[in-house]
């Protein structure tokens, strides 16, 4: 009985995230840490695409955020493979979702490396040139200084 309960008081958090509606992205922006050299690195990943992180392949099958309106969540269904490790069963050293308001919940956690979530994009949101109202401002002063011979 007090596993049962056990049970149901660690699956709340996971049932919670099923009350969410979320849309779709097309990028997760991972962050991995390399543990023996003490770096953390932030990269991105676009789905159905792999990046590397040491000799990790990571690849984001998807990649879904809640609305601004709704509780912020980000998550991800990743898949993380060591390309040096010749046992197919063995190479696989990941594959689930991460969130990433609980990144100890589902994180890889690997002796030399670690790779969470930490959001979802759109590629296009990012190469989003400024609005064109701008271009009737004034020159900046260092900009008009340039221009004087």
């Amino acid at each position: 009985m007090r596993g049962l309960l056990l049970l149901i008081l660690l699956a709340a958090p996971l049932l919670a995230h099923a009350e969410h509606h979320f849309d779709d992205y097309d990028t997760a922006v991972m962050q991995g840490l390399d543990k023996p050299n003490a770096r953390v690195q932030t990269f991105n990943v676009q789905v159905g695409h792999n990046a590397t992180f040491g000799p990790l392949n990571v690849k984001v099958r998807s990649c879904k955020k809640a609305p601004p309106e709704e509780t912020p969540e980000s998550v991800a269904f990743v898949e993380v493979d060591d390309p040096r490790v010749k046992d197919a069963n063995r190479q696989n050293l990941y594959r689930g979702w991460m969130f990433a308001s609980s990144p100890a919940l589902a994180a890889l956690e690997h002796p030399i490396y670690d790779v969470w979530i930490l959001d979802c994009k759109n590629s296009a949101t990012k190469a989003a040139s400024p609005p064109a109202a701008d271009a009737g401002k004034k020159a900046s002063p260092d900009k008009a200084k340039r221009k004087k011979p």
